[in-house]
């Protein structure tokens, strides 16, 4: 079953829909139902589901909706009427500071990134950042007594909010989230000391969004395929018929630093040698 992936805003997921009989290419804005309402949104891509009984499970085309949902059609590609409806720049600024000013007011520990209009013009949704869940009920109030709108607040993560602002990595690049990554896969930081940078520092490894850099997973798979070449850390080795034990990798040199024992069995010198050098005991 081919299924088109749907995005409503930069900061927000992926949705899954039936494109139906239409043809639906990537970077297309297209007209859709949910759960919530009418939206529109834009083709971000497609995937291959296998036939089942019409309904997928955790890929839901309703980001409230929490069980098993029938996947839902793509009514129709946006036209130039629809586009229309969208907000000015210089609207929307003015709703984010209206929120804005809201939550300074109750002092709340939140900070506002966007504001979403669904196409039916019946919800808006404000997308924000914190440290830890906030009580917003006061604000809501406030929101849907301004707006005379259903109201929705968002939390979303800081790499969202990274992806949604944009800005340019260390490498002097804009960021690869808000360019090209269509998921925000897990960095961990046990790639990092795969590819042996954790002693940098968190500051060169991490990303403007504090997290590290989603480019440590672009070479973990070459690194793990040399480091293989390696004989294991710890490992009793001979090297020029001196017996040793491995005590580091060079991963990219693919040499191991040993260290060498003496006659009475005690450690002494520590060598780098090519890994091709290194034979295990046996």
């Amino acid at each position: 079953m081919k299924i088109v992936q749907v995005q409503f805003a930069s900061w927000d997921k992926k949705y899954n829909f039936d494109p139906a009989d239409l043809d639906l290419k990537v970077g297309d804005q297209v007209i859709v139902r949910t759960e919530l309402g009418m939206e529109m949104g834009r083709v971000m891509g497609f995937i291959d589901l296998p036939e089942s009984d019409g309904t997928i499970k955790k890929e839901l085309t309703n980001p409230s909706d929490q069980s098993s949902a029938s996947i839902k059609k793509v009514i129709r590609i946006a036209v130039a009427e629809d586009l229309k409806k969208t907000l000015s720049a210089k609207e929307k600024k003015q709703d984010v500071d209206y929120c804005k000013a809201l939550i300074e007011k109750y002092q709340l520990p939140m900070k506002l990134v966007d504001a979403h209009y669904s196409f039916d013009d019946l919800r808006i949704t404000f997308p924000f950042i914190a440290d830890s869940r906030v009580d917003f009920r006061e604000l809501v109030k406030d929101l849907t007594k301004h707006f005379g709108r259903s109201i929705r607040l968002q939390q979303i993560g800081i790499r969202d909010e990274a992806r949604f602002c944009g800005d340019f990595g260390h490498c002097g690049r804009p960021l690869c989230c808000g360019q090209f990554l269509g998921e925000l896969n897990s960095i961990t930081s046990e790639m990092a000391e795969l590819q042996q940078c954790a002693h940098r520092g968190s500051d060169r490894i991490s990303g403007i969004c504090g997290r590290l850099m989603c480019c440590l997973s672009y070479e973990e798979g070459g690194y793990k395929k040399m480091a293989e070449k390696l004989p294991p850390l710890d490992s009793e080795v001979r090297v020029d018929g001196k017996k040793g034990r491995v005590v580091a990798h060079h991963i990219l040199k693919q040499t191991v630093s040993v260290r060498i024992y003496e006659n009475n069995g005690e450690a002494s010198s520590m060598i780098e040698v090519e890994a091709g050098k290194v034979h295990p005991v046996k």
